[in-house]
């Protein structure tokens, strides 16, 4: 590691829930400084589960994220010439990072309304466990069990 590690800044809770996680997610979502439009977003999508669900909205969206998030992950390892597809557990901090990135683009991609409603149809699909993003997690699995062979030159520590 060469340099510094970037220090860690601590993330804003949301005006609305006054939950960190939630802050982060609208920071994710966020565009070219614009955080009133990253907040509308999501809060309008919170608001479009709560009238599909009849149930909290924070609920499906922690069931989405427990959904979502994947448990290892594999990273490429240079052994003696050759590359090798190790895996790796995934630490709690970078497991919601991938959620929010999976449900994103699973959003991004969904193409002719508006993103609220894009955000809650994959927030809700994804608290069901199918959709695309929960589709992305069982593939990184899927590659990691694949690889399980190579597990023996993780290092940790």
């Amino acid at each position: 590691m060469r340099g510094k590690p970037a220090p860690k800044r601590k993330i804003n809770p949301d005006p609305k829930y006054n939950r960190a996680d939630i802050g982060k997610f609208i920071n994710y979502i966020m565009q070219r400084g614009k955080k009133t439009v990253a907040q509308k977003i999501v809060y309008g999508a919170f608001a479009i589960i709560k009238e599909k669900t009849q149930k909290d909205p924070l609920q499906t969206f922690d069931q989405a994220m427990k959904k979502v998030g994947p448990s290892v992950e594999v990273r490429g390892k240079r052994v003696g010439g050759a590359n090798y597809q190790v895996p790796f557990p995934v630490r709690d901090e970078r497991r919601l990072t991938l959620a929010t990135r999976w449900i994103l683009d699973a959003s991004r991609k969904i193409k002719g309304k508006p993103m609220a409603e894009k955000l809650a149809s994959v927030l809700m699909d994804s608290a069901k466990g199918e959709g695309p993003a929960v589709k992305k997690k069982e593939d990184v699995h899927r590659m990691a069990d694949a690889n399980k062979a190579f597990a023996h030159f993780a290092r940790f520590g």
